[in-house]
């Protein structure tokens, strides 16, 4: 399970519902929700008021369960985590990318 490590500026792919396979960026996550750029579009209806002259309808993303996304790059492509401590006694997070392991980030403690 590596939604824990979902953290806001990663890239998630959508795993069921209407935007299936849809690519975005991390916006805001709290808790067990995120808010991804351009996935899980609502529109809302404003009203005219003192600070907006016009009603108008605008689009926005709404918030959606972490256990929906999955962790991908920018391509799409979906990848697994791996923790391990480091010789120096850090906590780094690993993908495994083409048989070999590359760095993710690194866990503050």
């Amino acid at each position: 399970m590596s939604s824990k490590w979902i953290k806001k500026d990663d890239f998630v792919v959508v795993l069921t519902g209407n935007d299936k396979s849809k690519v975005g960026k991390v916006l805001v996550r709290k808790g067990n929700r995120i808010i991804a750029q351009g996935i899980n579009m609502k529109k809302k209806h404003l009203k005219k008021s003192q600070k907006i002259q016009k009603s108008q309808i605008i689009e926005m993303e709404t918030p959606m369960n972490i256990s929906n996304v999955a962790l991908c790059l920018e391509g799409g492509e979906k990848i697994k985590l791996k923790v391990r401590e480091s010789k120096q006694g850090k906590e780094l997070v690993y993908m495994t990318k083409g048989g070999s392991e590359v760095v993710y980030r690194s866990i503050r403690k």
